[in-house]
């Protein structure tokens, strides 16, 4: 009976020790779906970023810098920007897991590297995790004095920002191909001032940039107030890109998730108004295994389906950066045509004795009397819904004189051609010809092989062997 009694103490020894330590998750599906462990070349993008530079600096540059374009939206692109990773963006209130689910997703627990998590409001800085040979902490001030970085147009949100600003590199193949940030929680009932920079600025500036936007809950406390309404609506137009996800979904019973679930539509609805609800993912993020009696499967599925996502972002990085500049393009050339409409009226009513300022104040104010905004969908291929408010353009033209604008005819040089010809060719052919060019490469033509039989695919021209 000794061997059998010895036995029973040991397994007596482990229970002890799993109970003080909780169980940790397999992390193997991680692994596969985000094919961490692939050694595979690089895509040769470089050619293809070199061509999307150059049209950007001769084409749309120009016209962006005649009409103060980042004036308007403070947008500047620079080309630290058009050669970034995609960026992934952790959005939400405060002690929902966000910081946790960065540390589950790069396997940072337990390390020198973990972001900092707890039940209180943890992180008050915007964190940047990106990859370097080892880990390291860089300043703020450091990241916006690097102009290599896309992060240095971040400088004109002020010195109190920049101390709140944080990289931290990370030897981790994931961050090879994707950046994360992890912003400060959203606080209830707090006002901007106290922040001492401005927030909602901020928040704008990274999500005009990121590639997909994760918006975490927590199912245990989910109250939508001011902070969150705000970050909504800066959020619009940019649905495609954000993902709702409630976390920590292995705490509730299935009946009191189900509930949670139902009231987190309810209170986002009148916040997010498109037809095609976000897609919103239930599971927890960290590390320990889901509690027992919760839908473990399910959780493990959703998980998957969101890494999936995560894994899209990263394979079409070069077909949304075409997209995004292609966008900046559209705005820039709207711009352009209203500030020409706006100028075209006031040269039309002014006369010798007229006042210029009173004169413009009245088209500022009541640009519909003069049907400027009307005329500008009328005559060109302009939606309505990407028009700019009127009242951006009152406190652009109070520190903007129109008299410092030329009329868009005045724009052209006898070899330059003219500025709103440029732009309108790269939008409707020079960027979808370049985005073709990487279709082909991705997706080789299967027709080809159907016709001839040649049995394998055909090799893709812009990898290297």
């Amino acid at each position: 009976g000794a061997p059998l009694g010895s036995s029973c103490c040991v397994s007596c020894v482990e229970e002890v020790e799993d109970a003080s330590e909780p169980i940790k998750r397999d992390r193997s599906h991680l692994e596969n779906t985000l094919k961490l462990n692939e050694e595979k070349p690089a895509d040769d993008v470089s050619g293809v970023l070199q061509r999307l530079r150059k049209i950007y600096h001769s084409s749309i540059k120009p016209l962006e810098h005649s009409y103060r374009y980042n004036e308007l939206r403070q947008h500047e692109i620079t080309d630290g920007e058009i050669t970034s990773k995609p960026m992934v963006l952790f959005l939400g209130p405060w002690s929902v897991g966000k910081s946790s689910m960065i540390n589950y997703l790069l396997g940072l627990d337990n390390t020198p590297y973990q972001l900092y998590t707890g039940a209180e409001p943890t992180t008050s800085e915007f964190t940047v995790i990106m990859h370097g040979p080892k880990l390291k902490t860089i300043e703020g001030i450091v990241m916006a004095a690097d102009s290599a970085r896309s992060f240095s147009p971040l400088e004109k949100f002020g010195q109190n920002f920049l101390e709140k600003l944080i990289g931290i590199e990370v030897p981790h193949k994931l961050l090879e191909r994707v950046t994360f940030v992890d912003t400060p929680g959203i606080i209830e009932n707090r006002k901007q001032q106290e922040r001492g920079y401005p927030f909602n600025d901020v928040c704008q500036w990274f999500i005009d940039r990121a590639d997909l936007i994760f918006v975490v809950f927590d199912p245990t406390k989910l109250d939508v107030g001011l902070e969150l309404e705000m970050l909504f609506r800066q959020l619009k137009g940019r649905e495609s890109q954000i993902r709702i996800i409630l976390n920590k979904a292995d705490s509730l019973a299935t009946q009191e998730l189900m509930r949670v679930y139902g009231a987190l539509f309810w209170s986002l609805a009148p916040l997010i108004n498109v037809t095609e609800p976000p897609r919103v993912y239930v599971s927890s993020f960290w590390p320990h295994d889901y509690n027992p009696e919760t839908h473990r499967d399910l959780f493990l599925k959703e998980e998957i389906s969101l890494l999936e996502d995560l894994n899209q972002v990263i394979e079409n990085r070069m077909e949304n950066k075409i997209a995004f500049i292609r966008q900046h393009a559209i705005r820039v050339r709207i711009h352009a045509l209203l500030v020409d409409r706006y100028l075209q009226t006031y040269k039309d009513k002014m006369t010798f004795f007229s006042d210029g300022e009173l004169v413009f104040r009245d088209i500022v104010e009541d640009p519909d009397r003069f049907y400027i905004f009307k005329s500008i969908l009328a005559k060109t291929n302009v939606s309505k819904f990407d028009l700019p408010n009127r009242e951006a353009y009152k406190d652009f033209f109070g520190i903007n004189p129109i008299t410092s604008f030329k009329l868009l005819s005045q724009q052209c040089s006898y070899m330059g051609g003219c500025f709103l010809d440029k732009i309108e060719k790269a939008i409707t052919r020079e960027l979808p010809d370049l985005l073709g060019s990487i279709g082909l490469g991705k997706k080789p033509n299967v027709l080809s092989c159907d016709v001839t039989g040649c049995g394998e695919t055909p090799k893709n021209r812009y990898r290297k062997p």
